[in-house]
């Protein structure tokens, strides 16, 4: 007969009092970087809701004394806004679209087949990453003028794909490799083709990898600015560049230009709402399949 002693109440709560103060304190940690990321977001806001006069008051307001909405109406005065924001819309949906089809394809080719320099290939794609984007703007520009795509959206549209197919590559190939490739041999040895096995055992579970993909290659080429502003014309600016009209000669307008970029993050924040959702739902969905 076996007997067994339970642990006194007093060294249950001793052994929780360590565990409570490690979860206490992060959640400090946490509270403080999300305090430090959202404070810019909450200012911006804050701006633009208050009088243009107090946008600009030496002792600012944590909370604003008085709202209005006439930032918003002077920063659709100042400029066209929905053209920049059509154009920013279009290249960034095209930008995504190409980029997340040919970047698949290219990170099944790199994580399923062996070929002679695939490891030159994923070094490649990992240096493009390295190098800065200023230092690519002449020979974008004058290759660009060579073909005729200066201040053309389709130049525009190139240019973004760059920067942003190598990372969708470098990301996708990370999802393929976790996904065992035993789970399309057995959808193979069942009688589907390599098409179908990839179409109905790992494009489900590579769902959610391609969302975040898309979501990060979208905000990218949403608020890109410099390339925007070097290659394309006053008459074609994205949305980012036309936010400076706000600086003039006479200063810069601060309570309008955030009532500008607070309308310029609603389709960002819209966009992370749905896809949050999917996101989540597709990650229960791959768990299961798997």
């Amino acid at each position: 007969m076996t007997s067994t002693t339970a642990t006194p109440p007093v060294a249950r709560r001793k052994q929780n009092k360590p565990r409570t103060k490690s979860k206490l304190g992060w959640n400090l940690v946490g509270l403080v970087v999300f305090a430090t990321v959202g404070f810019p977001v909450y200012w911006m806001l804050n701006t633009a809701f208050k009088p243009a006069k107090d946008a600009i008051d030496p002792s600012p307001h944590f909370f604003p004394r008085t709202f209005t909405l006439d930032n918003f109406r002077r920063a659709l005065e100042i400029s066209d806004f929905w053209g920049p924001v059509g154009r920013s819309m279009i290249v960034s949906l095209v930008v995504v679209s190409i980029g997340i089809v040919v970047g698949m394809l290219a990170a099944l080719a790199i994580s399923r087949f062996a070929f002679r320099g695939r490891k030159v290939v994923i070094v490649g794609i990992l240096a493009v990453q390295m190098i800065p984007l200023v230092a690519m703007i002449i020979p974008v520009f004058l290759l660009l003028n060579d073909l005729g795509q200066y201040d053309k959206l389709t130049g525009l549209i190139i240019t973004y794909l760059t920067f942003i197919l190598p990372f969708t590559v470098w990301t996708l190939r990370g999802f393929i490799v976790n996904i065992p490739k035993e789970l399309e041999e057995a959808a193979q040895v069942d009688g589907c083709t390599p098409t179908g096995a990839f179409l109905r055992v790992v494009f489900p579970l590579l769902a959610p990898g391609m969302v975040a993909t898309s979501v990060y290659g979208f905000i990218q080429a949403w608020n890109e600015y410099l390339y925007a502003l070097m290659l394309m014309s006053q008459q074609n600016q994205t949305a980012t560049v036309w936010l400076g009209n706000f600086t003039t000669k006479n200063g810069t307008e601060f309570a309008p230009m955030m009532a500008g970029s607070t309308m310029m993050a609603i389709p960002i924040v819209v966009l992370f709402l749905i896809v949050q959702r999917k996101m989540a739902a597709g990650l229960t969905a791959g768990a299961v399949k798997g």
